[in-house]
């Protein structure tokens, strides 16, 4: 594609981009924390800009660039930052433990989702975003599986909202229950979305527990890879159906009915992804190139979210909102009880 034609749209995503990192900060330097990140705010934002103005056919270009490469270039970055080492320090009675937690509770999500009547694209993001790391589980997801803005947007909207919720009710629950500070820092890690929550919520129970929840969450999060490569070999018929015409902006293009090659089975960014960590497990990435890996990664994630919202069209996020929201929340309770679950098998509380 000429790149003159990509850079309306793209600029336009940067915008939004920089005003979701403004926005962070007033919300930091008012409450002393970030309850939303920016990705969560770059989405909104450009939900509500794309509620008040409707761009011309010259924006969209750079708005669907932004959505599904830069996005895919994200996660494929992200993988530098993933190290076998990490996932061996926690044990194998623990590894298999948040294996099985996640496997069930994206299963059972998933279920859920469809007894809510939830179009399948919706229920598989719900699920993956409860089950392994939200929000960037979602954005992940949402290319293999063909997933467009309106579903991506709706699922990251309510899982960011029930993110701040659960960080909030977590040491209530702790307390309650009068879990230690490692069995709750395992609860923290199981169940918060990100890894900035996990340590927000853990923190009032203490350093060990915001050690062992920072760990749990690290071998959840690589869950990601594993779940998106058998996303991409069991749910490709998912991704098959007419191209939407524009104004839609989707986050991945949908294959044509029939035996495609392998790598329309297995996308390039998830082949990317895994050769990364296999590359940072063995040491051949320098430790000086992670932090800016990681950094160009949230970077570029952020201005696919605000490509994302300028894509959506407000009326259908508002028409889904109700079984989303139930899907959700009863996903989540039901991951929360999977997790206590496994903390008294292992033997943690």
């Amino acid at each position: 594609m000429n790149g003159t034609k990509l850079l309306p749209g793209l600029i336009l995503c940067i915008a939004v981009t920089g005003v979701a990192f403004a926005l962070q900060r007033v919300e930091e330097a008012l409450f002393g924390r970030v309850w939303l990140e920016a990705l969560v705010l770059a989405i909104v934002t450009g939900t509500l800009l794309r509620s008040l103005w409707t761009p011309d056919r010259r924006w969209f270009p750079g708005i669907a660039f932004s959505a599904k490469f830069l996005l895919e270039l994200a996660v494929v970055l992200l993988g530098a930052t993933v190290s076998g080492a990490t996932i061996f320090a926690a044990g194998p009675g623990l590894l298999l433990g948040i294996a099985g937690v996640v496997m069930i509770a994206l299963m059972a999500s998933f279920a859920i989702g469809r007894l809510l009547r939830l179009p399948p694209r919706m229920a598989l993001l719900v699920a993956c975003g409860n089950s392994i790391c939200g929000n960037s589980a979602i954005a992940a997801v949402a290319p293999v599986i063909g997933a467009d803005g309106d579903d991506v947007a709706a699922s990251i909207g309510f899982t960011a909202v029930l993110g701040v919720a659960v960080v909030l009710g977590l040491p209530v629950l702790g307390f309650a229950l009068h879990l230690g500070a490692i069995p709750y820092g395992a609860l923290a890690g199981l169940t918060v979305y990100a890894v900035p929550q996990v340590i927000a919520a853990a923190t009032p129970a203490g350093a060990a527990a915001v050690r062992i929840g920072t760990l749990v969450k690290l071998v959840r999060v690589l869950m990601l890879g594993p779940v998106c490569l058998m996303l991409s070999l069991v749910a490709a018929k998912l991704r098959e159906e007419p191209d939407e015409p524009l104004p839609q902006v989707t986050t991945g293009e949908r294959p044509a009915w029939g035996h495609p090659p392998i790598h329309h089975f297995v996308p390039w960014f998830i082949s990317g992804f895994l050769i990364l960590v296999a590359l940072r497990s063995m040491d051949l990435i320098p430790n000086a190139a992670l932090a800016p890996a990681n950094r160009i990664a949230t970077l570029l994630t952020v201005v696919s979210m605000a490509a994302l919202g300028l894509g959506v069209d407000i009326r259908t996020v508002a028409h889904a909102g109700g079984r989303v929201t139930a899907a959700v929340v009863l996903s989540l309770l039901v991951l929360g009880g999977i997790s206590l679950g496994l903390i008294h098998v292992l033997g943690l509380a």
